[in-house]
C-alpha cells in the first residue's frame, strides 16, 4: 500500500465503468482505482446506484481498502446543502476523517448553441458541476483544515478553448476554476491545496460514441498529438494522486491540462 493508506477520500462521479476490454472507463472509476492501490478508502458518490454498489464490490476485493458509496445528485430544485452534507456525515461516521475531495461528476447537454441553449439544460451543467464543487467543498472545509488535505476540481478544454456547442458546460468549468483559485488563496494558510485537471481520456462513453457513429466521431473527435487518448487511471487517476501527496503541497491554485499536448493551444 502507498502513502495514503488509512487515509479518506472523497471522489463524485466515481461509480464503475469499463471499456470493452474490462479496463477503467470513466475518469471518476479511474482515479478511485487509482487512490485505492495507494490504499484510500473511499467515499464515492453518484446518480446510479448499481454502478456505485459495483465500485464497492470491486475495489474492496481487489485492494483491501474501504468504499462507502452514497447516491447523491445536485440538481436544480433540489435541497443540494443537505444532500451534500449527508454524504460528509456519512464520510465522518465512517472513517473518522477527510484527507482529499476530487469533484469529478459533470452533467450537461452537449452540441447545443448558445442562442438554441434552454435554462434546464444550462442549469443541469451548473448544478452538477459548480455547485456541486461549492457544495462540497464548503462542507469538506472543516474536516480538510485539520487533515491539511487537498482538493482536486476538475474542469476542462471546452472552458478554456470556448468549445462550440458546450456554452453552459464551459461556463461550470470556468466558474469551477475560478472557486478553485478563491479557495487556493483562502485556505492556504489552512494547508489546504486546491488545484484544478482538465482532462482529455478515452472513456466507455468515447468507445460507444464511436461503435455507433464512427462519421461522427472522426469528424469532432481530435487525437492528440502525443498521439493516444489518456488512460483514466493511469494518466489521469496517478497525477490525482500526486496532487494530494506531500511532494506536491506548495502547488495550489493552478490548472493542469492532461490533454496529450492539446493544453497547448492558445
Amino acid at each position: 500500500m502507498g502513502f495514503l493508506t488509512g487515509k479518506t477520500a472523497i471522489i463524485t462521479g466515481g461509480g464503475r465503468a469499463v471499456l470493452s476490454n474490462g479496463e477503467c472507463g470513466s475518469i471518476g472509476y479511474g482515479i478511485a482505482t487509482a487512490y485505492a492501490k495507494e490504499g484510500a478508502n473511499l467515499v464515492v458518490t453518484g446518480r446510479n446506484v448499481q454502478k456505485l454498489t459495483d465500485a464497492k464490490e470491486e475495489l474492496e476485493k481487489k485492494y483491501g481498502i474501504k468504499v462507502l458509496p452514497v447516491q447523491a445528485d445536485v440538481s436544480a430544485g433540489s435541497d443540494n446543502e443537505a444532500i451534500v452534507q449527508n454524504v460528509v456525515k456519512q464520510a465522518i461516521d465512517t472513517f473518522g476523517r477527510i484527507d482529499v475531495l476530487i469533484n469529478n461528476a459533470q452533467a450537461s447537454a452537449s452540441g447545443v448553441t448558445i442562442a438554441d441553449h434552454t435554462t434546464e439544460q444550462f442549469d443541469l451543467a451548473v448544478y452538477s458541476g459548480l455547485y456541486a464543487a461549492f457544495y462540497y467543498m464548503k462542507a469538506c472545509y472543516p474536516y480538510l483544515k485539520e487533515t491539511k488535505g487537498s482538493v482536486i476540481n476538475f474542469a476542462s478544454g471546452a472552458g478554456l478553448f470556448g468549445n462550440f456547442g458546450q456554452c453552459a458546460y464551459a461556463a461550470a468549468k470556468e466558474g469551477i476554476r475560478g472557486l478553485t483559485r478563491v479557495a487556493a488563496t483562502e485556505w492556504g494558510p489552512d494547508g489546504i491545496n486546491v488545484n484544478v485537471v482538465c482532462p482529455l481520456a478515452w472513456t466507455a462513453q468515447l468507445e460507444k460514441f464511436e461503435q455507433a457513429y464512427p462519421d461522427a466521431f472522426k469528424a469532432n473527435v481530435k487525437m492528440p498529438p502525443m498521439g493516444h487518448y489518456g488512460d483514466v487511471e493511469k494518466e489521469i487517476g496517478r497525477v490525482c494522486v500526486q496532487l494530494a501527496s506531500p511532494d506536491f503541497k506548495y502547488m495550489s491554485g493552478e490548472t493542469l491540462t492532461l490533454e496529450g499536448a492539446m493544453g497547448q493551444r492558445p
